[in-house]
């Protein structure tokens, strides 16, 4: 027994195996979990829950809720053992990719990040039945100190009948301290969240639980299944300089401060990339007020670039989580994990001005965004917590290579297949190939911007072609938004039926 990290004495007796932990789950539970793109989520009990259904051939089907993605021990193991009836609200899996892509397989609701904690609150997806959260520590008054990330772990505590600890060992105690749990009274009770700067702390190190909700703790040592951020290329490079340029051209026109505003990016090796991009720029003194810290995250603190990380979790590649841990201590000074729904919380965002910088599949030329759906119908991850930041920013701003499948996809289209982020909320869009302000533009001012400055040379002319031709067969009192609607969606058409939306 560990007592430096369980230790409250009224919970030694609820010490059992994963397979015991597990045997609490029942058909049609709500299950919640900790974890967010994939760091802090449990790992024993759902491998041992997946092992039984397995091996026993048991009915069993539960509604999956977490922060976001999770590692294959939860995702993968639960979808290839068709443990999952529904799942909510963002993931990375490859195997529950293909199931809910399956008519048959797991139904999918794909929600904005901030908004899934408060909706449990309001009881929109029934009764909570389990929460299953890993922690570092557990404090001897009962409450579970979290490790890697926060994500909704807080609300599904709070509302869960029973809460099954993971103490997980190989994540180091240092982590305690890191964490500031705060969460909002619902409606008509709200009241404004009292961040005015990045770095305020009003909550606490904990997430209150006590122990007598606890019904089970496991101890396990298995490590977080990072994911590998992709190595810097020459394209990821070339975005990360217009969009530097872009904040350059804004400092100087007086509508930035030289220290910016505080910075958010989505997850992923694009995102990770434009971070490390303000490694070696002139900016300094910035704050980064965001979901997911990656390693250019790491990277501009160690370059005194940062003076500020807040998120709910570390996402770093498994160098960057072991450089993280080698350096923990200094790591704390400038880190912050929130909950969820207050680091995506739209109100914070808009105080602080927060500069939205996600990555999108497909952008139009009037300046909507598909930043979820491959061809409009097949799910690839999920909104994540990018709608939460680009209605309430100070400046959106969404990032894309200007192709794809080396080369026979454009980027930019006529007409986005599924639309997550319209026109009204989009305000830059920066490629390989340059940047299309948006901002104080009509539709057909965006469409020449977007086409001149973002779409690559190869499909610049069939992009031209197409707005020329929609201006001019609509007519002059039918045109605000010229398209060719039976035209418009045949690129995406043309790629499924040839492989590519060149015109051969």
């Amino acid at each position: 027994m560990d007592k430096e990290r369980l230790r409250c004495e009224k919970l030694i007796g609820k010490v059992v195996s994963a397979e015991q932990a597990a045997a609490l789950i029942k058909d049609g539970m709500n299950v919640g979990t900790s974890g967010f793109t994939p760091a802090g989520y449990p790992k024993a009990v759902p491998l041992a829950l997946a092992k039984r259904v397995k091996e026993t051939g048991e009915k069993l089907k539960i509604n999956l809720l977490t922060g976001a993605s999770v590692g294959d021990e939860l995702d993968g193991a639960w979808a290839r053992a068709g443990i999952v009836n529904k799942r909510i609200p963002y993931q990375t899996s490859n195997d529950m990719r293909k199931s809910l892509n399956d008519p048959a397989g797991v139904q999918y609701q794909d929600l904005h990040l901030s908004h899934l904690a408060q909706q449990v609150r309001y009881g929109f997806f029934g009764t909570m039945d389990i929460a299953i959260v890993e922690a570092c520590a557990i404090t001897k008054e009962g409450h579970i100190v979290p490790t890697t990330s926060l994500g909704n772990s807080p609300a599904f505590v709070k509302e869960a009948k029973q809460v099954i600890v993971e103490i997980n060992t190989s994540q180091p105690l240092a982590l305690e301290g890191m964490h500031d749990v705060y969460i909002p009274n619902d409606p008509p009770n709200r009241e404004p969240i009292p961040i005015t700067k990045p770095e305020q702390r009003i909550g606490t190190p904990y997430i209150e639980c006590g122990p007598d909700k606890i019904a089970a703790i496991v101890f396990t040592d298995i490590k977080d299944g990072v994911r590998p951020l992709a190595p810097l290329d020459d394209e990821s490079r070339a975005m990360a300089k217009n969009l530097l340029g872009f904040f350059d051209q804004e400092v100087k026109a007086g509508r930035l401060p030289a220290n910016l505003l505080p910075l958010q990016s989505g997850v992923g090796s694009v995102a990770n990339a434009v971070l490390a991009g303000l490694v070696e720029s002139e900016l300094k003194d910035l704050s980064f007020y965001s979901e997911v810290i990656q390693d250019a995250a790491l990277d501009c603190i160690d370059a005194g670039k940062f003076r500020i990380c807040s998120g709910t979790s570390m996402t770093p590649s498994q160098e960057g989580l072991e450089r993280f841990y080698e350096k923990i201590d200094h790591y704390k000074k400038y880190i912050l994990l929130r909950p969820q729904e207050i680091s995506n919380n739209p109100e914070v965002a808009r105080r602080l001005g927060v500069i939205s910088m996600n990555t999108a599949i497909e952008v139009d030329i009037y300046g909507h965004v598909n930043s979820t759906h491959i061809m409009g119908t097949r799910m690839m991850n999920g909104i994540g917590g990018s709608g939460d930041f680009t209605r309430n920013a100070y400046i959106s701003i969404f990032l894309t290579g200007s192709r794809a499948k080396d080369g026979d996809i454009s980027s930019i289209v006529p007409m986005c297949a599924h639309i997550d982020h319209t026109e009204h909320d989009v305000q830059v869009i920066v490629t390989e190939i340059g940047v299309a302000d948006l901002r104080n533009k009509s539709p057909r001012e965006k469409a020449l911007e977007i086409i001149n400055n973002c779409a690559h040379p190869d499909y610049r002319p069939m992009l031209l072609d197409y707005y020329e031709r929609a201006v001019k067969s609509l007519g002059k009192d039918r045109c605000h938004t010229p398209h060719i609607v039976s035209e418009a969606l045949s690129w995406h058409d043309r790629f499924v039926k040839t492989g590519s939306m060149k015109i051969k």
